[in-house]
C-alpha cells in the first residue's frame, strides 16, 4: 500500500511539473506606467522565487492554474493566476501616491533651442536656418559671436574647428540640462559644498545622459553618491607644488 501511494505521488509530482512552462512578463508602476525593478516573484505552488531585472522583466516556471505573487517594499503586493503562457503585464500600486515629477532646469533655453540659436547666428559655416527662423544675436549665447567668427573663419579648417567647439559646448549644455543641482540634490540629499564637489567628480558623459532611462540615470547618481560619501577625497587633484620665495631685495 505504501509503495503504491509513493508511486502515485511521484507520478502526480512528475505530471504537475511536466506541465510547467516558462512564463515571462514585465512589471509596471500602476500610477506612472513606468517599469519597476527588484520585484520578487513567487510561484505559490512550486515555491520557486525570482527577482525581475532592471528593465522590469521577469521569467519563472509555472503551470496553468498556478498563482504568482509579486512583492516590493514600496508597492502593494499583487497576485496573478496563470491562465495561459502568453507574456504578462503586471501593474503594482505604489504605497504612496507619487506626484507628477517636475524638473527645474538651470537654463532658460533648452540645449536644442540654444544650438538652433547658435546655428542661425553662424549661418556662414552652418548655412541658413532650415526653418527660416532668425534669432537676434546674443540670445542664449554667452560669447561674442562676431568676435569668434572673425577669429576662426579665415579658412575652412578654422570654420570646422569652430563647429567642433560649438558641438562640444552643446554636449556640455545637454549634460548640465539633465544633471543639474536641483535634480541631483533631490536624489542625493547633499548640501553645499559637498553637492558641487560631488557633481564635479561624478559628472556623467554625454552618451549616458542621452541614452539612460530615468530609472537607470537616478540609480547611477545614487550609487555614485554612496561611493562619494564613503570616500569624499577620491579623485582629488594633487596639490600644486609650493613656489619658492624669491629674494627681491636690491643689493
Amino acid at each position: 500500500m505504501k509503495l503504491w501511494l509513493s508511486l502515485f505521488l511521484c507520478t502526480l509530482y512528475v505530471s504537475v511539473f511536466a506541465q510547467q512552462k516558462e512564463v515571462s512578463g514585465i512589471v509596471f508602476d500602476k500610477e506612472n506606467k513606468t517599469r519597476i525593478a527588484k520585484v520578487k516573484v513567487v510561484n505559490s505552488t512550486s515555491k520557486q522565487s525570482v527577482y525581475n531585472n532592471f528593465k522590469g522583466e521577469f521569467s519563472i516556471k509555472a503551470a496553468v492554474g498556478d498563482m504568482l505573487i509579486f512583492s516590493k517594499p514600496d508597492h502593494y503586493a499583487d497576485t496573478l493566476k496563470i491562465t495561459a503562457f502568453t507574456p504578462l503585464a503586471v501593474y503594482m500600486r505604489p504605497v504612496a501616491i507619487q506626484l507628477k515629477q517636475v524638473t527645474v532646469r538651470d537654463t532658460a533655453l533648452s540645449p536644442e533651442k540654444r544650438l538652433a540659436s547658435i546655428k542661425s547666428q553662424f549661418s556662414r559655416i552652418y548655412g541658413p536656418s532650415p526653418d527660416g527662423i532668425v534669432v537676434s544675436p546674443g540670445v542664449g549665447v554667452g560669447i561674442g559671436i562676431d568676435a569668434l567668427y572673425n577669429m576662426f573663419s579665415k579658412s575652412g579648417r578654422n570654420a570646422r574647428h569652430l563647429q567642433e567647439i560649438i558641438d562640444w559646448d552643446y554636449k556640455q549644455t545637454v549634460i548640465d540640462y539633465r544633471f543639474n543641482k536641483t535634480f541631483v540634490a533631490s536624489i542625493t540629499k547633499l548640501k553645499e559644498p559637498q553637492l558641487t564637489d560631488f557633481m564635479q567628480k561624478y559628472r556623467p558623459g554625454y552618451y549616458q545622459v542621452t541614452t539612460a532611462e530615468e530609472y537607470e540615470f537616478i540609480a547611477s547618481i545614487r550609487n555614485n553618491a554612496k561611493r562619494y560619501l564613503r570616500n569624499p577625497g577620491a579623485f582629488e587633484l594633487a596639490p600644486l607644488p609650493a613656489v619658492p620665495q624669491l629674494d627681491t631685495t636690491v643689493k
